[in-house]
């Protein structure tokens, strides 16, 4: 794996120096959104103060196992509520370089949520309708989702005309270098709106040649078709776009599976060979995959796997990959190697699960610059 404290350094210097190059950058990003409440599962409780958390979610399935059969009792701890879906996250990171960032998405309607205010403050947002509503529960090894997203149906390009227009659509992603369209999955509407911007709006743009990237975001219970059909609409981005897929590890393979590739080496340099393979498939600029522990990157001539700092016990987990992701693109759009920009990405969640904070870009350079666990 290549971090090498010369490559940290590099990296860290690179940041300092292109600070306000990020400030300059324009993003559009969409298009979901979720309220998030951040949840323990009680293992033991001692008192009315004093508890022991369930660690892990095999802790978690024992416990649910049991009760085959029978019934029990699940206490949760709510620790946070906070903005959520994988596109306000990312965007909320994004804006947390300076970056200038427009949102679309299910933030409310036709009042965006207060649990978006400050994203508000610090983003140029509009809202399609209103917001899903995840029960993230939090454990030492990772975390079980739990959305209810029938406001996400809203989320639609019939939706996207009257309550937002073809025409400022247009306007925003024309001023825009970046774009990104995350959480596919729960989005039923995407494909539609996916094949819609490509027929009515990618034809018009004008100017330097832009880079998109795309989260799937867990397209496990999507079907065959589906899957086949977005993945068909990525590659189709890229006449217009520099088009990045990311994926985690899960992710990976589930995208390897629907394209009949090998995923039976599940390793690191088994995951860096269907990397290869999928980036060859669709013919897009980039693959990036982030699983836990490490994170690998394949564009035409540019392969990079690098290790990440990982901590057994995070803050947070939940919109980490949000915040890698974030940290990849800003990385590649300072034209950083891919490398650099997985050091940038793996940096960017790094920060984000020990402090429970989104970096900015001298608080990335700082964190690359006193790596965890070289001290």
């Amino acid at each position: 794996m290549t971090t090498t404290p010369e490559l940290r350094a590099t990296t860290a210097r690179q940041l300092q120096t292109s600070e306000s190059r990020a400030a300059s950058l324009h993003a559009f990003v969409g298009l979901d959104g979720f309220v998030d409440e951040i949840l323990h599962v009680v293992d033991k409780r001692e008192s009315a103060e004093k508890f022991t958390r369930l660690p892990t979610i095999a802790k978690y399935a024992e416990r649910l196992a049991h009760a085959a059969g029978h019934s029990t009792n699940v206490e949760l701890i709510r620790r946070q509520t906070k903005l959520g879906g994988n596109g306000p996250i990312m965007a909320n990171a994004l804006a947390s370089f300076a970056m200038k960032v427009c949102y679309l998405g299910n933030l409310g309607y036709p009042n965006i949520h207060p649990v978006f205010a400050d994203f508000s403050r610090r983003a140029e947002v509009h809202t399609l309708a209103e917001p899903g509503y995840t029960d993230a529960l939090e454990f030492e090894d990772g975390k079980i989702m739990c959305g209810k997203l029938a406001a996400l149906y809203e989320v639609n390009w019939e939706n996207l005309q009257r309550r937002f227009g073809v025409d400022s659509l247009l306007a925003r992603m024309q001023q825009a270098q970046f774009l990104a369209f995350a959480n596919w999955t729960m989005l039923t509407g995407m494909n539609d709106i996916w094949e819609a911007v490509q027929r009515e709006v990618c034809p018009k743009l004008t100017g330097l040649r832009r880079t998109i990237f795309f989260d799937l975001a867990d397209p496990e219970k999507r079907t065959h078709a589906d899957v086949l059909r977005a993945l068909g609409l990525i590659t189709g981005f890229e006449k217009y776009f520099d088009a990045i897929l990311g994926l985690n590890e899960k992710e990976a393979y589930e995208i390897g599976g629907h394209l009949d590739l090998d995923t039976s080496q599940r390793t690191p340099d088994g995951l860096l060979a269907l990397a290869q393979q999928i980036h060859a498939r669709l013919q897009i600029n980039t693959v990036v995959i982030h699983p836990v522990s490490y994170a690998l990157a394949v564009s035409a001539n540019d392969t990079a796997l690098v290790e990440g700092p990982y901590t057994p016990q995070p803050l947070i987990t939940t919109g980490a990959g949000d915040h890698f992701n974030a940290g990849f693109c800003l990385g590649k759009l300072l034209g950083f190697k891919n490398a650099q920009a997985l050091l940038t990405g793996v940096s960017t969640s790094g920060f984000y699960v020990r402090t429970g904070k989104s970096p900015a870009v001298a608080d990335l350079a700082g964190f690359l610059q006193n790596w965890p666990g070289t001290a």
